[in-house]
């Protein structure tokens, strides 16, 4: 064991200690309801969390210059100077702050922000989370947090692959009146224009989504695509889209354009097909923009993955390694504790593994599939349980064998 990971042990043992029973990394716990096996911890890979007051344009991002439309007719132009970094009003928190803004220029009608990753950061397979606090998008605003292939600038749209985690605005919602409550998630794929296909699901919250924070996830493996809303408040959610992408590797499969690196992008488009408002001359149905401008606040985007083959990560190391496995906390009970000759595991869910660390921290014994366990040969002392789910969860408590 080299002495990088022996220190990041010894510091997770003494840190456990210090609490009574379980204790949590910002409770963001990943889940797998398509019945694959997820059994390794997430460990982070790259995080942004916008601290300071500007954008790491040397590490981690582009911004985007233009005034295309997008491919859907949206009517702002993206500027730099709409993408900032400084603290969201209410919470005080640090964000990355996209701003929308009616203004002529470049010939659009009104302007705002668009930024990735590409060139900087791209992964294949793992996690990834942004809490995001969305503008109010009444009518016209189009805010999104995105993935795309790698090599779009190769094979172009749809041959690259989109996976759209989360997206609000749609003229769905509009017609409903549910503006403030309606999201949807989407992924497109496909050999051109012509020929490519998505799928994926909208749905009506039971809650507002764009007067506070909330945590929008993709879950990605070899298996399938899953996206989420607010896994660290509902962490047995189901998720928003599901898609399986194990199908034969061939052109027109799933399989052939979601197993590459894809790259992140954030923006806050104005109009478009998505809102159903096309064309310059509509710019007063954007009711989102009539009392001044709108913003879209980003406190963090983190991306995790397990350590397993397939998994793929190109970008800038990680300044911080102090945050490692997504942990959650009170989902199971262990008792009796202390024990004498074996211990129960309660919880709704069976773990799929039970791990046994000692107060060197070293990993002793390891339990599968069980809520029962015989400890009587085990030495006498305390120990580290980290009791992992179905869902790649992870919960640590401290257990005294007699």
């Amino acid at each position: 064991m080299n002495y990088l990971k022996k220190l990041i042990i010894c510091a997770f043992v003494f840190f456990s200690l210090q609490t009574i029973n379980a204790q949590s990394f910002p409770y963001k716990s990943a889940t797998n309801n398509s019945g694959s096996n997820v059994t390794s911890a997430y460990t982070l890979v790259w995080q942004d969390n916008f601290d300071g007051t500007t954008l790491d344009e040397t590490n981690n991002w582009v911004v985007e210059l233009n005034g295309n439309g997008g491919g859907n007719k949206e009517l702002e132009y993206y500027k730099w100077e709409n993408i900032t970094v400084g603290a969201e009003p209410v919470s005080g928190k640090n964000c990355l702050i996209i701003t929308a803004k009616l203004e002529n220029y470049g010939g659009q009608v009104c302007t705002s922000g668009r930024l990735k990753t590409a060139g900087k950061m791209s992964f294949k397979h793992g996690r990834i989370d942004a809490s995001i606090k969305l503008p109010h998008t009444a009518n016209g605003l189009w805010p999104a947090f995105w993935m795309m292939g790698y090599d779009y600038p190769l094979v172009g749209w749809p041959a690259c692959g989109e996976i759209d985690i989360l997206e609000m605005g749609s003229s769905g919602g509009i017609n409903a009146g549910t503006q403030d409550k309606y999201y949807s998630s989407w992924y497109h794929w496909g050999e051109n224009w012509n020929g490519y296909r998505n799928w994926g699901q909208a749905r009506t919250s039971t809650y507002g989504l764009q007067e506070d924070f909330h945590l929008f996830t993709l879950i990605w493996n070899d298996s399938y695509l899953e996206t989420y809303l607010d896994l660290d408040k509902y962490p047995t959610a189901t998720p928003l889209a599901h898609r399986a992408i194990n199908n034969t590797d061939v052109a027109g499969n799933e399989a052939y354009y979601f197993h590459k690196q894809f790259y992140v992008i954030f923006n806050l488009a104005i109009g478009g097909n998505f809102t159903g408002i096309t064309g310059n001359s509509n710019i007063g149905k954007v009711t989102a923009l009539a009392n001044g401008d709108a913003k879209m606040y980003v406190d963090y985007v983190r991306v995790y993955q397990q350590g397993v083959t397939g998994e793929e990560y190109s970008g800038p190391a990680l300044a911080n390694t102090a945050v490692d496995e997504i942990k959650v906390q009170n989902q199971y009970r262990i008792y009796p504790n202390p024990a004498t000759d074996h211990i129960n595991i309660e919880g709704n869910i069976v773990p799929t593994r039970v791990l046994f660390v000692n107060m060197s921290g070293q990993e002793i014994r390891s339990e599968s599939n069980t809520k029962s366990i015989d400890i009587s040969t085990l030495p006498s002392g305390n120990y580290l349980l980290k009791v992992e789910d179905a869902k790649g969860r992870i919960e640590t408590h401290k257990l005294t064998k007699k």
